[in-house]
């Protein structure tokens, strides 16, 4: 059943909400965020999924985090389903460390152990398959779990009329999700690095794009990449003498494989939550990733379409909300949890704000599966070119053919 509003009114019909998501879909720029919930169908978890693995796995972690007072009961009883903010829970963890480090406090430790558990169930969530990391080659043009990724970078970048920039996608996911689909498609991805052997992060390459040279004017139709801001990091960046770089995936794979069986008791990865994110965010990488985005949403004739976002961070919370300071931006938001517009009680607090402003710029879909990821790639409108004008030559050739054959008038 389709549960789906348009600021205070509801939209009862599929075609009507996939006519007004195609119209936004042709606006000037035009973007997603992707939280953990869209690569759940690829083999991702969400935060809770995340949090209940660590339980269970890291059982005596857990133990101590709880005797601590880092978590609550609730968080560890397998019976209940509260769940802590994971990065905030890794902020207290690190900044107790510092301590504990700086007053050489026995707790050191088993700090140090629990901490480094957390960070294995965070890599653990995101590695999606295993087996793709091993694979020089890439990913297959087929694979069935990465379809609905597929689908969504194609008819973004199908949508693009001439003239208009290229898709962004913004994601607060650690994993490849986006960059393996894009790959098994020949699409070009920008996210911030450039070179071949070593790719080193220059935030200048985003204000490049790739297009046809031989396409003139209607002909430059679509666009021939996209662009990736993943807001957290990702498992494939480290940092080496204060440069930022992209490690190709299988070639970070033997580090990451150690990490996760306990082999080693760190990994270099920039994809770990460190203390005091918003100071992190102020960093080179993070930092500049976190303007684009506040940057894309200034821009004028905007749509974001949000899906797989728990509404969990704060600081990209805070921009979200600000942007509707935008007059022409328009926020497609994705949201299981919601089941009616008169119980909002299961949504995060920053989604119940925006539900109650019930701005006709905020579009929310829910319905429990029906506002999955898969659902919103179906939603989209398939790529084509010209509708109008091929409408008109059809019903052209209709009439002339009737006239032809003596049934017209």
């Amino acid at each position: 059943m389709l549960v789906a509003y348009r600021g205070g009114t509801a939209i009862t019909d599929e075609v009507a909400l996939r006519a007004h998501l195609a119209m936004l879909l042709r606006l000037e720029n035009v973007g997603v965020l992707l939280g953990a919930g869209a690569s759940v169908g690829a083999g991702g978890k969400t935060v809770k999924q995340l949090w209940r693995s660590f339980v269970d796995e890291f059982d005596e972690s857990a133990s101590w985090l709880l005797e601590e007072s880092f978590v609550s009961e609730q968080d560890v009883d397998a019976d209940n389903t509260s769940t802590p903010n994971v990065e905030q829970l890794a902020d207290k963890l690190a900044i107790a460390s510092a301590e504990w480090h700086r007053v050489n406090d026995d707790k050191l430790p088993n700090g140090a152990f629990a901490r480094a558990n957390l960070n294995r169930a965070v890599v653990k969530a995101a590695l999606l398959q295993e087996e793709w990391w091993a694979r020089p080659s890439g990913i297959a043009f087929d694979e069935q779990l990465l379809k609905s990724h597929r689908n969504l970078l194609q008819k973004l970048t199908a949508s693009r009329q001439p003239g208009q920039a290229a898709p962004w996608v913004f994601t607060t996911n650690y994993d490849l999700a986006v960059e393996w689909a894009a790959e098994s498609i020949d699409m070009s991805v920008i996210n911030g690095f450039i070179g071949t052997h070593s790719r080193r992060f220059s935030p200048q390459s985003f204000d490049l794009g790739f297009r046809n040279t031989q396409a003139r004017g209607e002909a430059r139709f679509g666009s021939y990449n996209v662009y990736l801001a993943k807001l957290h990091g990702s498992l494939t960046w480290e940092e080496q003498q204060g440069q930022y770089y992209e490690i190709q995936a299988a070639g970070i794979w033997p580090a990451i494989r150690k990490f996760i069986h306990s082999e080693t008791a760190t990994f270099g990865s920039l994809v770990l939550p460190s203390a005091a994110k918003y100071v992190q965010t102020v960093g080179f990488v993070l930092g500049e990733l976190l303007r684009r985005f506040a940057e894309f949403l200034a821009r004028p004739q905007t749509s974001l379409f949000i899906c797989g976002y728990g509404f969990g961070d704060e600081h990209i919370n805070r921009l979200l909300t600000s942007a509707l300071l935008n007059p022409t931006l328009q926020l497609v938001v994705y949201v299981p949890e919601l089941a009616a517009l008169s119980d909002v009680s299961g949504l995060a607090p920053a989604m119940r704000k925006l539900v109650a402003l019930q701005s006709p710029r905020v579009t929310v879909v829910g319905g429990g599966s029906r506002a999955f990821f898969d659902k919103l790639t179906e939603d989209l409108p398939d790529p084509a070119i010209y509708d109008e004008d091929l409408k008109e030559l059809e019903n052209r050739l209709r009439a002339t053919a009737a006239v032809a054959n003596g049934s017209g008038p």
